[in-house]
């Protein structure tokens, strides 16, 4: 079995190396030194067995060009990039020249170390220690808030700013504002006549208006809205609210609280939207706010074609309660999405009375169900529906969703 020492004389036979690349060359093997100081004892075990002097290696290593003598050169490059940020946590990536990477891997493969670690993991450990030391960043390998990456190649250093996320819930006062920002159908964006050159089907959307103060405060780059589902445009978004994480793209601060956006939100969009915030999220909550089947309340008013008695809207009503619905998609959004016909439950439907002769009604339903069709029938891409059991037209000529499940456990603004 050839000996550790007759292994390291066969590496320094390449050329000269540095203590670092001499020690990576078992650098899983064992833990509690650094591998420096594992070359340095090669070094000094290689020096009293053969009886010959023991000296460091004074030339240029021919493996990886001495990058470790440059730490504190990446850590000072790193603190300048990531002073703009407030930041809690990092993590130290590194693009690594693909001649050091075949340098380190011919040798592997020449004397078959079973135990070598790779230059770029250990550059990211070392010069990780050294930008923590320097600027009080913790690291954090699952959710850091910034990623620094080093380019040894150029000796730039690029950030990947981690988006901020928080949860909560919005309501919409106001009809005629679409959930997130809409392009120009006419011009895509770019701006013309029919958009008053502002490259939006709609002025405002509930994205922007709770996003326009956050962006100020924060120093971000924009946010995104990841709502649970979507009312329509002419809906309001009443009740208890709908479930939401906004992210937060590349902010400078992380310090401005939930209850500071809340409050900046509710002061600028007031009579149109409001928040309320629950707790600090993550990526993972965006997931399962988007993949949830939330059931869904809605209150509406509906116009019936005849001279019908809230006798005769109940019967009708009841044979939709707990039916199963065959929607095909609506006239209304076909050019936007498949034509699927999709079975969606109808958990519960009451009518709750009369205003201004038109029926108040309240449906609970299962998401994706439509409820301006489920009312209309759509021509008859929607079975059953309320037209066809009362036996005449009716349409919604106001909807309010009340009520939309949560997917995500609330935690009434605890520490996330």
């Amino acid at each position: 079995m050839t000996s550790i020492t007759e292994i390291t004389e066969k590496i320094l036979e390449y050329g000269p190396v540095c203590d670092h690349c001499l020690g990576r060359m078992f650098g899983k093997s064992s833990h509690g030194l650094s591998n420096g100081e594992r070359g340095r004892a090669m070094r000094v075990a290689l020096a009293l067995e053969k009886n010959i002097p023991y000296e460091n290696e004074k030339e240029t290593c021919w493996i990886c060009g001495n990058v470790f003598d440059k730490t504190e050169m990446w850590a000072q490059k790193a603190k300048e990039a990531l002073a703009p940020y407030e930041h809690k946590t990092i993590l130290v990536g590194c693009k690594v020249p693909p001649l050091i990477t075949e340098n380190e891997e011919m040798v592997w493969t020449d004397l078959s170390l079973q135990n070598p670690e790779t230059l770029k993991a250990e550059f990211n450990r070392e010069t990780g220690k050294a930008i923590s030391a320097l600027t009080g960043s913790e690291v954090d390998f699952k959710r850091p808030d910034i990623v620094v990456f080093c380019d040894l190649a150029t000796e730039t250093v690029e950030l990947q700013v981690n988006s901020h996320f928080v949860y909560g819930r919005y309501l919409k006062y106001e009809r005629g504002i679409p959930q997130t920002h809409w392009d120009c159908r006419v011009c895509h964006g770019a701006g013309c006549e029919r958009c008053n050159f502002t490259g939006k089907m709609y002025p405002d959307s509930v994205e922007e208006l709770i996003g326009r103060p956050i962006i100020e405060a924060c120093g971000a780059e924009k946010v995104i809205l990841h709502g649970a589902g979507r009312e329509d445009i002419d809906a309001r978004m009443i009740g208890t609210g709908r479930p939401f994480v906004l992210e937060i793209v590349a902010p400078k601060k992380r310090s401005v609280t939930i209850e500071e956006m809340e409050a900046l939100v509710n002061k600028s969009a007031a009579g149109r939207v409001e928040i309320r915030l629950d707790h600090v999220s993550n990526r993972q909550e965006v997931e399962t706010i988007k993949l949830g089947k939330a059931h869904k309340k809605y209150s509406i008013l509906v116009k019936v074609e005849g001279d019908y008695s809230i006798n005769d809207v109940r019967l009708a009503l009841k044979s939709l309660k707990g039916a199963t619905i065959d929607q095909r998609t609506p006239d209304r959004v076909s050019h936007r999405r498949a034509d699927l016909v999709r079975k969606r439950q109808c958990l519960d439907i009451e009518c709750e009375g009369m205003e201004d002769d038109l029926f108040r009604i309240t449906v609970l339903g299962d998401a994706g169900l439509y409820i301006k069709e489920l009312i209309s029938g759509d021509n008859g891409r929607t079975v059953p529906s309320f037209a066809e059991k009362l036996g005449c037209p009716a349409h919604v000529t106001s909807l309010d969703v009340i009520m939309v499940e949560g997917v995500v456990p609330e935690k009434q603004k605890q520490e996330n």
